[in-house]
């Protein structure tokens, strides 16, 4: 279909729908580093009702800078650890002392900063610290606060300039932000939870599969599980196949993470994988493929779980996706979900 120039378009980028205005010319480009730069203008603006419901005002909290929800019963805390950006929530129910620790990683389709996914996520009534991470260039590591430089990266070449770098630094940058986080903020000294959507969800899987910390429990939502999945979308976006390289091809191999579990892991932490009905069907596949390796490789499958939710997309907030926004009905299944299994995780012996 036609659509005039400097229309908003959804261009799927393999785990992240860019809402962008642009030129029609730019959809569809071919993976070059020469492609002429197009300037894109920043994506809308929150929504008024969002901008209400989380209107905030500043407060202290352990020298960080803390935004208490106006009509929320929550205060989110800002800060950056080990030069990672981070939202937290306090824990649920929890006067005084040390609480248990949950980081997530965002996705990078809608919502796709640390800010944005506590919002959608919030796990309100779990009696631990939920700490959002951003990811690479997202949210306050956002260019001029554009999309410009991502796409520029996407079109250079998806995986070897977008995803693996992403997922990469992510989980490289993890051990030093956690240690950072535990000097700053009350939280026990035992194994941390993690939690992570699409492409954040490979990063929580590398985390896994590498042993770089003791995990108590991991929960994956619509992860982005084989990197050549993730590609594939991309490719359906612009129409193009990808110039697969034997060093993407050795990259692709190394980031497919049933192949991973498949040759071992580490550690067996209790794992939940939540998949959207509605999301992309290679990811769906994926995602009962490392269901399968895993239960393989526990001692116990049983503490491998998934959980299908109708009608959910791969998203799980409106676009733009930037800020915090009123939670949609799908999140907010998503978040029931992962709040019910929390509890029973956090709490076993």
């Amino acid at each position: 279909m036609g659509t005039a120039a400097g229309v908003p378009r959804r261009a799927n980028f393999g785990g992240m729908v860019c809402s962008v205005v642009r030129p029609l010319d730019v959809i569809g480009e071919p993976w070059s580093p020469q492609a002429p730069r197009q300037r894109h203008s920043h994506m809308a603006s929150v929504s008024p009702l969002a901008e209400n419901r989380f209107a905030a005002r500043p407060a202290v909290y352990s020298g960080l800078g803390v935004q208490e929800n106006v009509g929320e019963p929550m205060e989110t805390i800002t800060g950056s650890a080990a030069g990672v950006p981070f939202t937290a929530l306090p824990p649920a129910g929890v006067a005084a002392g040390p609480a248990p620790l949950i980081v997530t990683w965002h996705m990078l389709d809608a919502p796709r900063t640390d800010a944005a996914f506590a919002a959608a996520l919030p796990m309100a009534r779990v009696p631990a610290w939920r700490v959002h991470l951003g990811m690479p260039m997202c949210g306050a590591r956002m260019a001029d606060g554009r999309v410009d430089a991502v796409v520029d990266l996407i079109r250079a070449d998806p995986l070897m300039a977008y995803l693996a770098p992403f997922l990469r630094q992510a989980a490289d940058e993890f051990p030093a932000a956690l240690a950072a986080l535990r000097d700053r903020l009350p939280v026990d000294d035992g194994p941390v939870s993690v939690l992570g959507g699409s492409l954040g969800g490979a990063v929580a899987l590398e985390v896994l599969t590498t042993g770089r910390v003791p995990l108590k429990a991991v929960a994956l939502v619509n992860p982005a599980v084989r990197m050549r999945s993730a590609v594939e979308v991309i490719e359906a976006g612009f129409g193009q196949p990808y110039p697969w390289t034997a060093e993407s091809r050795a990259t692709a191999d190394d980031l497919d993470f049933v192949a991973r579990v498949a040759a071992g892991v580490p550690a067996r932490p209790p794992l939940l994988l939540v998949s959207g009905e509605l999301d992309y069907p290679a990811f769906r596949t994926d995602a009962t493929a490392l269901v399968d390796a895993l239960r393989e490789r526990y001692p116990h499958p049983d503490d491998v779980e998934v959980t299908t939710v109708p009608d959910l997309p791969h998203p799980l907030a409106e676009e733009p996706g930037l800020e915090p926004a009123p939670q949609s009905p799908a999140a907010k299944a998503v978040d029931d979900i992962l709040t019910r299994w929390f509890l029973r995780r956090l709490t076993a012996a």
